[in-house]
């Protein structure tokens, strides 16, 4: 055999090789990779996204417990200033009722609190649910996950 015509003979099969890969393999796998940046931007998109919307409800669950402590304190300023009146009876009278108005409160706020807290644990996980059904391309079933969403916001 002739060094010659097998280095020649083996040029022409990796040429033709090169031609085949180019023509028919290279756009598949460029059509796949461009799938995979765009699904990875996607992503990023929606987590962004979240973090935003995350932030948006910690600033609104704040602002409610501090309107709820200001009504606090507006209850507990007229309870102290009924209970500064001179005369004894309407002296009690007052201080029962800023107790109780205290104690209405601060039940109010506790409410307040659980309801924000228990809001923000769900918008947190329909978040995070979200996030996760747009990176991983497939339909979450909520209801088939309901214990692991329990959990999730037990844990937040």
């Amino acid at each position: 055999m002739n060094i010659n015509f097998t280095l020649f003979a083996q040029a022409i099969v990796f040429a033709a090789f090169i031609g085949f890969t180019v023509k028919f393999i290279w756009p598949h796998m460029l059509r796949a990779i461009e799938q995979r940046q765009k699904t990875i931007a996607d992503g990023l998109a929606a987590a962004e996204q979240g973090k935003k919307s995350l932030e948006v409800s910690t600033r609104q669950a704040e602002q409610s417990v501090k309107q709820g402590r200001d009504r606090a304190a507006e209850i507990v300023a007229q309870a102290t200033k009924r209970a500064a009146q001179p005369i004894e009876e309407p002296k009690a009278a007052a201080k029962a009722e800023g107790d109780r108005e205290k104690a209405a409160a601060k039940a109010e706020i506790e409410q307040e609190v659980s309801r924000a807290r228990e809001q923000l644990r769900e918008q947190v996980s329909a978040l995070a649910v979200a996030g996760a059904e747009k990176i991983l391309r497939r339909e979450v079933d909520a209801k088939a996950h309901a214990d692991l969403l329990d959990g999730i916001k037990r844990q937040l």
